[in-house]
């Protein structure tokens, strides 16, 4: 297996062409952890540190900034509003009939003008969420007071650096190696990890060595399992009846159509996320207002999710729904059933047609519901560990984890099949 592995390196480093992608992606990352340092005027770091410790909701918001919004960055937002439109834009499919045939019926064309669309609408959101955030740090005395013209910098400042981080994913996509934008928040968890190793050794006693040796026994026991439960799968048999052509008498091929039992991913966590951070958003707006109501409602919500049994009781919740949801949303049975029956091929045992989009669904069902209870587990892990043992220097929660390994097992794969193609 190392030999293998030491090949294929050789191959990868020695083809022209994939050596060329990996270094723009590191060239790509190198220059957003740049980005990623560059601070918005005004900045008290002092109570930056204190409110980002106190608060863990916004320290897992932070993942998805790619470690710019602990720095208060020009890229603090980083792809949130990116991947927020996208979300609404899959949303979309289910509401309104032209964002659906787009998506599912005009090919690469449709799929292109989806992309565009998910563009522009970042815009919009970018500047909802720079004027949010903004409105809220200034609220906790992490930014200094903002007159109108500092406050229309700084939200242009913000939004145009959500905007170049969306560009440098979509560089990263086309001309490098795997997902941009996931690779993007990749980066910006691992540039945590050194610092949070520290902040831990630092902050070790006698007294809690045992719970981090226990910390990091329970860490490489969830990469296993995010590994092992990434690549499982439910197998439904496919067979093809036979086809005469001519005088010929094809025989009917089986194969099977495999249901992942993390089908959507880490999208729904995205969901949680995004619908957690809409109150906090919404009422630090109208507490800016100077609104009595709306100042003491956004000071109980903070304190709602800062207890780590409610907000991981919440989270969980959320998280669940949104993996049956986004299933509902991104696959559909009654598709599958009908390009099944449209190429000759059949479930044995069920009729084509309805029946088969029944047993689709029902299967679908099942193998979501033990994925959905693990994505939430994950989730929440983080909060139950707090909860029990009071320990809040964990070096990386379990959204963050399950992140981090589903990307490198992506970009492992996508490397792997650039080297097979060039090996035959």
């Amino acid at each position: 297996m190392l030999n293998s592995l030491i090949r294929k390196l050789k191959l990868a480093f020695g083809d022209p062409e994939i050596r060329f992608r990996i270094f723009f992606v590191i060239a790509a990352l190198v220059l957003f952890r740049f980005l990623a340092a560059i601070p918005i005027p005004g900045v008290d770091k002092n109570a930056l540190a204190a409110f980002f410790s106190d608060n863990q909701f916004f320290g897992l918001l932070n993942i998805f900034s790619g470690g710019g919004l602990s720095q208060l960055s020009i890229v603090m937002l980083g792809v949130g509003p990116y991947i927020t439109a996208s979300i609404i834009m899959q949303l979309g499919t289910i509401i309104f009939p032209q964002v659906k045939q787009a998506y599912f019926e005009e090919g690469e064309a449709g799929r292109a003008k989806f992309i565009e669309w998910s563009r522009l609408l970042t815009i919009p959101m970018a500047v909802l969420q720079a004027v949010a955030f903004l409105f809220l740090l200034e609220g906790q005395g992490v930014i200094s007071h903002l007159g109108t013209m500092a406050l229309i910098a700084n939200i242009a400042l913000v939004t145009a650096g959500s905007l170049l981080l969306m560009w440098l994913g979509e560089l990263v996509t086309e001309f490098g190696i795997g997902n941009g934008v996931s690779l993007i928040i990749l980066a910006g968890i691992l540039a945590t990890v050194p610092g949070s190793i520290s902040q831990a050794i630092f902050a070790a006693t006698a007294a809690n060595i045992p719970a981090y040796l226990a910390f990091t026994v329970l860490g490489l026991a969830m990469i296993y399992a995010v590994v092992v439960v990434s690549d499982a799968e439910r197998s439904i048999p496919i067979a093809y009846a036979r086809a005469v052509r001519g005088a010929a008498l094809s025989k009917g091929a089986a194969t099977y159509l495999p249901i992942r039992l993390l089908q959507a991913g880490v999208i729904p966590i995205i969901f949680a996320l995004s619908l957690l951070l809409l109150p906090q958003m919404a009422l630090s707006a109208l507490a800016a207002l100077e609104l009595s109501f709306a100042s003491s409602a956004a000071l109980w919500y903070t304190a709602f999710l800062s207890n780590p049994w409610n907000y991981g009781a919440v989270y969980f919740l959320l998280v669940v729904l949104f993996t049956y949801f986004y299933t509902a949303v991104t696959f559909e049975p009654h598709r599958v059933a009908e390009n099944l029956q449209k190429s000759g091929a059949f479930v044995p045992g069920v009729r084509p047609g309805r029946e088969t989009e029944e047993y689709i669904g029902k299967v679908v069902n099942r193998v979501t519901l033990p994925g959905a209870a693990f994505l939430g587990l994950i989730a929440v892990s983080p909060s139950i560990i707090q909860g029990l043992t009071g320990v809040t220097t964990l070096v990386l929660g379990g959204t963050a984890l399950l992140i981090a390994v589903q990307v490198a097992l992506d970009l492992a794969r996508k490397i792997d099949a650039q080297v097979s193609l060039r090996e035959y």
